[in-house]
């Protein structure tokens, strides 16, 4: 159940932003070995005043910020940043302008059902 969040500094037409967000789905689906219909990927669009570019970085300089259970392997997460860095490739935004970063609640920081992430069945695995 990772919640992702995209983040630029420059417009982009509706049928890029789609390409981004499923992007984004195809790799965590393959690396993180998620269901389906697990995809709760958001993008934000700032505009470029509010989201200043870091040096060395271009106007597709993109931001990936996970919120995940705690578990993946160094394998899986290896994995989950080549799939987003290739499939952005493929919409032209180059290495070099991506950023990933994944963050990993404790199991018991996480609100699921009315209850801590740590008393309910997830439905998924995390030790892949």
């Amino acid at each position: 159940m990772p919640i992702v969040k995209i983040e630029v500094c420059r417009p982009r037409p509706a049928e890029q932003v789609a390409a981004l967000i499923e992007a984004v789905y195809q790799a965590q689906l393959i690396a993180l070995q998620l269901p389906p219909s697990d995809r709760q990927i958001r993008y934000v669009e700032h505009k470029p005043e509010h989201f200043p570019v870091p040096p060395g970085k271009t106007e597709n300089y993109t931001f990936v910020e996970y919120q995940m259970f705690p578990g993946r392997s160094i394998n899986a997460k290896r994995k989950l940043y080549q799939g987003i860095v290739q499939r952005f490739g493929e919409l032209g935004i180059q290495p070099s302008d991506i950023v990933i970063v994944l963050h990993e609640p404790a199991l018991e920081n996480w609100g699921v059902r009315g209850l801590p992430a740590s008393e309910v069945e997830l439905g998924l695995k995390l030790d892949v």
